[in-house]
């Protein structure tokens, strides 16, 4: 190990940001993996919750409230996104984990819909996959940025990919929509975590620093949880 008192400036200032940025990215990860759990436990509780009580799922999945439980976490994430720099960071921090326990419920019916044994099969290979193409985005020297408009234009194509086939009820478009949604979610992992690395910068205060920290678990949570979606869609039997 070198001995910083005996480097030179340059050396020793490099030292303390790979010390930084380390740091950094362990608080992104950290804050990410936090989310997940909190997301999981919640779906699960839900499903334990509902098939205990049919008066309870009757309330989340049978009355209006079931729109506040699909349409909630949209509007949670886009305001966080948005106004996340006039936050504190513990604001931040109570909104993002707010955030995943609302997904949780949300993403219940998805234990509902497929076999749990296909559930887990499809968390574990997003997890994976997940874990690889990060630590390529991280490790990486090639310069990801000019991916990140075409990764993100063909998200957008994706939404209305899908709202289309709400409607033709499509098949066939289904599972090409499933299939180019798991490669454009593992396309912007490697490009996000680029950025999030990217975005640390050695004079920032605390309080901006735990800012970035929680945006950019936020983005890869989002990745995350899209890429494992689609899989499930690709992968799962249902029941």
């Amino acid at each position: 190990m070198q001995d910083n008192r005996f480097a030179n400036p340059a050396q020793a200032r490099a030292t303390q940001i790979d010390a930084g940025l380390r740091a950094y990215m362990l608080g992104v990860y950290n804050h990410m993996t936090t989310a997940l759990g909190i997301t999981g436990f919640a779906a699960f509780g839900t499903k334990l919750l509902a098939t205990a009580s049919p008066a309870f799922a009757q309330l989340l999945f049978g009355s209006p409230l079931m729109y506040v439980v699909m349409f909630a976490p949209l509007g949670m994430v886009m305001w966080l996104s948005f106004r996340i720099n006039a936050m504190s960071p513990a604001k931040a921090r109570t909104l993002f984990y707010s955030y995943a326990l609302v997904m949780g419920i949300s993403l219940s019916t998805i234990l509902f819909a497929f076999t749990g044994a296909s559930v887990a099969r499809a968390f574990f290979i997003t997890a994976g996959a997940f874990a690889a193409l990060s630590i390529y985005g991280y490790t990486t020297k090639r310069d990801l940025s000019a991916f990140g408009a075409f990764l993100i234009v063909g998200v957008f194509g994706l939404i209305l990919a899908s709202i289309v086939n709400i409607f033709v009820a499509s098949a066939q478009m289904e599972f090409l929509i499933s299939v180019v949604g798991v490669l454009l979610f593992a396309g912007l992992t490697a490009y996000d975590t680029q950025k999030i690395k990217s975005m640390y910068h050695a004079g920032d205060d605390k309080a901006t620093a735990a800012r970035k920290s929680i945006f950019g678990a936020l983005t890869l949570y989002l990745d995350f949880i899209n890429m494992f979606l689609f899989l499930v869609r690709l992968l799962g039997n249902r029941e």
